[in-house]
């Protein structure tokens, strides 16, 4: 008898272990800017949502595997979820500047940012932004 009960309280788990599926991420992640990373999901994907696409942006190569890139310096978050919401993925991803450092240069009301490293720098292929006035 105490067989059965173990094996009836099995059951449930099993049952919710493959109705959801677990998620590829959940915790903190950081990218250089003008930088991506690869994130490959453990079941296709529905749709993407991004926070704050200034900071960050994903590439969908297919329905499992995302690329998400630095855009802007900040912090934003990134979901994941499958065709009926249930999430896959889900991070705050946080954009910092490239390991070499950046300079910015403001003229007036442009700005121009340099990234640098190895005791040299060189003009960001981002372009220059007016700043806010």
């Amino acid at each position: 008898m105490p067989r059965r009960l173990s094996g009836l309280f099995a059951v449930p788990a099993i049952l919710a272990a493959l109705a959801s599926p677990a998620l590829a991420q959940n915790r903190p992640m950081t990218i250089a800017i003008d930088s991506a990373t690869r994130v490959q999901l453990r079941a296709p994907a529905g749709s993407v949502i991004v926070a704050n696409p200034q900071v960050a942006d994903v590439a969908v190569v297919d329905a499992n595997t995302l690329f998400i890139t630095g855009k802007g310096y900040g912090s934003t978050d990134i979901v994941a979820v499958d065709a009926l919401g249930r999430p896959l993925f889900q991070s705050q991803v946080t954009v910092n500047p490239p390991a070499g450092g950046s300079v910015r240069v403001w003229r007036g009301a442009e700005v121009a940012e340099s990234a640098c490293g190895g005791g040299q720098c060189a003009p960001s292929a981002r372009r220059s932004v007016p700043s806010a006035d």
